[in-house]
């Protein structure tokens, strides 16, 4: 349709022309067919409309007289226009392709990082909100993912310290690391040792290339679920955020002995800490990102995640479902700031998958 609408603008100015006193010569307008052709169509297509506008203003100008002909000037106008209209149309396009690709590569490494996770997967029910800082890019320093394993399914959600490419290349070495180590690892405060040393490699070999990333970290939270679906869950907090357990009842933070987080671990003697947490069949694991906690309203005020949540299941429990825990608490969070969110923004909800 929108290929119409240089011809449609072509039959205007034909007709006024045409209707119009010889004194009012209006088909030098025509030159703006090509430039409308140009914003709207294809090269093959703004030629055509380029070369026709050219034939049209020469048949429409020798039915005047002399006095009242454009004559040579008002053709060099619409050939030059035409001539114009179908560079800027080349330019116009070759930029849409390029940014095409753009976008494709920015989604490849969004799914290389973020892999796709179906909704059932594991033994859970899942589901998942991102929201990059750099909208461009879709990928930042936050990361996710669930791993079964023979020892039970793994989750992980962490949150790498800065922004930028640099903060997108350590949280894809540390998601990698997480799907290799909570696949072989029996214990999960192995897997976030393996996590951590695995960014420390990553920082030397930023800096042997002559970067500086001596002081990056990230936080991470990890859980264990057991794979026969009952006991404990076990969980390991390295400096992240605590995860809350959401059910019909209301909201019980999962508050254990934090770790250090991850690339400071040799700091302490007693590294990684694990804590085993009874979690109800019909309680819902919500990990989020500093980006949710953190984001604030105009007069600088926290978002109350909490409060939020616990209000709103108590009006509607059945936001304790994943998919409308993750919608309420990303919808919520940017109600409260009042506009776009400028932190990269996780936020995964998982339970145990109903076999009734």
């Amino acid at each position: 349709m929108l290929g119409l609408v240089p011809a449609a603008l072509l039959v205007v100015i034909v007709l006024t022309d045409w209707a119009t006193s010889r004194g009012f010569h209006t088909i030098v307008w025509i030159a703006l067919v090509p430039g409308a052709a140009a914003l709207l169509c294809s090269v093959r297509v703004t030629t055509v409309y380029a070369l026709l506008t050219i034939a049209v203003f020469v048949t429409d100008d020798v039915r005047y007289e002399d006095a009242f002909e454009a004559g040579w000037p008002g053709l060099i106008l619409v050939a030059v226009c035409a001539a114009g209209a179908v560079a800027v149309c080349r330019g116009r396009v070759r930029a849409q392709r390029h940014a095409a690709h753009i976008r494709e590569v920015a989604e490849t490494t969004r799914q290389t990082v973020l892999r796709p996770l179906p909704y059932r997967w594991a033994g859970l029910e899942q589901a998942a909100a991102y929201t990059a800082a750099d909208l461009a890019a879709r990928v930042g320093g936050d990361f996710y993912d669930i791993q079964p394993s023979v020892n039970g399914t793994r989750v992980v959600l962490g949150d790498v310290q800065g922004k930028g490419l640099e903060a997108v290349a350590a949280a894809s070495a540390l998601v990698g690391a997480f799907r290799e180590a909570a696949y072989y690892e029996g214990d999960l405060r192995d897997v976030a040792r393996r996590m951590d040393r695995r960014l420390e490699r990553h920082r030397d070999h930023v800096r042997a290339l002559g970067g500086d990333e001596a002081e990056r970290f990230a936080t991470a939270a990890l859980v264990n679920i057991p794979a026969d679906g009952r006991g404990a869950v076990q969980l390991v907090n390295c400096g992240h955020l605590t995860p809350l357990a959401v059910s019909r009842r209301g909201v019980r933070p999962l508050k254990e002995a934090v770790s250090l987080p991850l690339g400071m671990l040799d700091l302490a003697a007693e590294n990684v800490r694990v804590a085993s947490i009874e979690l109800d069949r019909d309680e819902t694991l919500l990990l989020m990102s500093d980006g949710v906690s953190e984001a604030r309203d105009g007069e600088g005020v926290f978002f109350p995640v909490e409060e939020t949540i616990r209000g709103a299941v108590a009006t509607d429990p059945s936001l304790v479902e994943p998919a409308h825990l993750v919608r309420h608490v990303r919808d919520a969070a940017a109600r409260h700031t009042g506009g776009p969110l400028t932190d990269d923004t996780t936020v995964l909800a998982v339970r145990r998958q109903n076999t009734d």
